[in-house]
């Protein structure tokens, strides 16, 4: 080989080996910038996982906060008005003393404390809720009027509960006359038949995991 295409090789041979460093700095650089990327997107993936841990850990503070506040509303309504508390297998059964007149479906005056701070509890904790205003008799009078007489009762109920903030639209009234008596065959002027004289509210969360009713006799 002469020394003009010896010379000619050897140029050529750097160039390929020039190249082929050039290459591999290039793939250095992109990988070095494929694991930057990797380890942003990682910060960044770990960054919103702890914002999702301390959200959670604020609502769940926040959900036992309120369960809290609903405890102390309901032992508050049981020391201003004797109201009685039963843990039901759908929810719970609040008693508290609203009563209705032999043949009347009025909301008496002395009803108002009771229905202001039932109002104030659905407000507070049952916002979003579907509430029915069931209404009962004792049983002097015959089915069908009971029935009628029942409705009305729980329709001025309903009525006295939106005048106090409760949307028309989460509210239901439905009369049930004597069915359920609280106090069996008292009718009229008999003990206990005052007790039969009442609405019942029951409570229903939107998603349906939690049933509540509040009884008012």
């Amino acid at each position: 080989m002469s020394q003009t295409r010896r010379g000619i090789a050897v140029a050529a041979l750097g160039m390929v080996v020039f190249a082929s460093g050039c290459a591999t700095r290039g793939q250095l650089r992109d990988q070095r910038s494929a694991l930057e990327l990797e380890r942003t997107e990682r910060l960044a993936g770990d960054q919103r996982l702890a914002a999702d841990v301390d959200r959670m850990g604020s609502d769940m503070n926040q959900m036992a906060s309120n369960v809290d506040r609903l405890r102390m509303d309901l032992a508050a309504m049981d020391t201003d008005f004797g109201a009685k508390l039963t843990q039901l297998e759908e929810g719970l059964q609040l008693s508290v003393p609203v009563h209705f007149g032999f043949d009347e479906f009025a909301v008496r005056p002395q009803a108002a404390p009771v229905l202001d701070r039932f109002a104030q509890l659905v407000l507070r904790h049952y916002p979003d809720a579907t509430i029915t205003v069931e209404g009962f008799t004792d049983p002097a009078g015959s089915e069908s009027y009971n029935r009628q007489l029942a409705e009305r009762r729980a329709k001025s109920v309903r009525d006295a509960l939106v005048s106090r903030g409760i949307p028309a639209s989460q509210l239901r009234a439905v009369g049930y006359g004597s069915q359920r008596l609280v106090v069996p065959n008292a009718a009229g002027s008999a003990f206990g038949a005052e007790l039969n004289r009442r609405v019942v509210f029951v409570i229903e969360t939107p998603a349906g995991t939690t049933l509540s009713a509040v009884t008012s006799r």
